[in-house]
């Protein structure tokens, strides 16, 4: 058994505080959010139950996902009208400049809070030659 996959083995939950597999190895009815996602379900409220752990040997450290039952999760709920009208005024705000009131198709970046072009009103064509030697 190597370090790393003994440092990732806690069945009992002694060292974690909550039962540790590694990773691809943790038993049979458990599941991560993703993939009880992709079985129509969700955690419903329920605790973790115990979690995988993977050593990260390029950035130093270890990956952890928790784990859930599958027997207590519950299926997700379905999308109702009025949710996706939400979305659909959620990402029309995300592609609107809040300064020029120009509706993009693409996402505006959150760094900047505006278009590009209000955020640098100077462009490369109103801005001064560089002069080579």
């Amino acid at each position: 058994m190597s370090a790393a996959w003994g440092k990732c083995f806690d069945p009992s939950g002694a060292r974690y505080g909550i039962p540790t597999y590694p990773w691809r190895l943790a038993p049979d009815g458990l599941a991560t959010r993703r993939q009880l996602r992709a079985k129509g379900l969700r955690p419903g409220g329920q605790e973790i139950a115990a979690q995988v752990m993977r050593v990260n040997r390029r950035q130093g450290g270890v990956r952890v996902s928790y784990l859930y039952r599958l027997d207590l999760a519950k299926p997700v709920r379905p999308m109702t009208s009025r949710k996706w009208g939400a979305l659909a005024l959620a990402m029309l705000a995300r592609h609107t400049c809040p300064n020029c009131q120009i509706t993009y198709s693409y996402c505006l970046p959150t760094s900047l809070g505006m278009c590009v072009l209000c955020a640098f009103p100077q462009t490369s064509a109103t801005a001064a030659p560089v002069r080579s030697a």
